[in-house]
């Protein structure tokens, strides 16, 4: 229960995290430019708000990862599943067709080097 809790809370946090991020007004580039008219008209609080908003929400989805991460059932990850046999079945069969495709070289054997007579 507390996993899937866990889970809504990250993507709500993301979602508002990408929204903040996308008001952000960029602190480099060509649209610095235009960024000027704003700290004259004195939106910097905003920017400040933004930021620590910024911040916040990340930090939130890291401890919300972990607490979701300890408190996840061992039934949530399984490790001998149907997906695991079609990954082994289509590997034999992998292995199988390349065995026919492709027939193997034989690597002549190493003849020793012979030693110069003097």
């Amino acid at each position: 229960m507390l996993y899937s809790i866990c889970i809504v809370l990250i993507l709500v946090a993301s979602i508002i995290l990408i929204l903040a991020i996308l008001v952000q007004n960029p602190k480099s580039g060509m649209a610095a430019n235009f960024g000027a008219a704003n700290q004259v008209m004195g939106v910097r609080e905003s920017a400040n708000i933004l930021e620590k908003t910024t911040w916040t929400l990340a930090g939130l989805i890291v401890a919300l990862s972990l607490i979701a991460t300890i408190s996840m059932e061992s039934g949530v990850v399984t490790t001998g599943g149907a997906l695991q046999k079609d990954a082994e079945a289509l590997m034999e069969r992998v292995n199988a067709n390349a065995t026919q495709a492709m027939p193997q070289a034989e690597v002549p054997a190493e003849t020793p080097a012979e030693t110069p007579a003097n």
